[in-house]
């Protein structure tokens, strides 16, 4: 870089100079008109209407005709009162819609002995558990993801009077089922 510094000046060749009109005259361009002529419209007949047709003459039936008796009995259809508020929904218990199973611990799966976790939750009006713990378990280790699964279940909600609900003392029971190499269920420990 420092080469191309110290070099010797060198004056450059002289450009060719600029030059600018600075009021330049206007070329008027001649209009040409258009020599050839469309060709002339055509005048075109618009079409009669389809020919409309008369009535159908039918003819008088023939054939005899049978007269069957009507099983329907005559009777008139008494009013329905819907006590004038609409339609009601009737009460009901909460439902479980989606359960989703819970993750097997890693721990437990090393165990010799299958195991369940009996969980007590509520349930709130727009369907979604809360409160939830484990009243029994056979091991310890199956509480967390007993617990971590109701959290992701989804239930319809008690319905009382039309209108949802919450619900406490929901009880349900989750078990854990391990198979031996043959594929057989392993039991419950001892004392369960």
């Amino acid at each position: 870089m420092a080469q191309l510094i110290a070099t010797e000046f060198q004056p450059q060749d002289k450009s060719k100079s600029i030059k600018f009109e600075i009021n330049p005259v206007e070329k008027i361009v001649e209009i040409k008109e258009r020599i050839d002529e469309p060709d002339p419209l055509e005048r075109v007949e618009t079409p009669p209407p389809p020919p409309t047709t008369g009535v159908d003459v039918v003819e008088p039936v023939t054939e005899p005709v049978i007269k069957t008796v009507s099983a329907d009995p005559d009777f008139e259809l008494p009013e329905i009162d819907f006590g004038g508020t609409g339609y009601v929904k009737p009460d009901t218990d909460e439902q479980p819609i989606v359960r989703i199973p819970p993750v097997m611990p890693a721990r437990f799966q090393q165990g010799d002995a299958s195991g369940y976790c009996t969980m007590r939750f509520s349930v709130s009006p727009e369907g979604q558990p809360f409160d939830v713990t484990a009243t029994q378990c056979t091991n310890r280790i199956l509480e967390r993801a007993s617990t971590k699964a109701v959290l992701r279940w989804k239930y319809n909600p008690k319905i009382v009077n039309g209108r949802a609900v919450s619900r406490s003392g929901v009880e349900t029971k989750i078990r854990f089922d391990l198979a031996d190499e043959r594929g057989n269920r392993l039991p419950l420990p001892s004392g369960y």
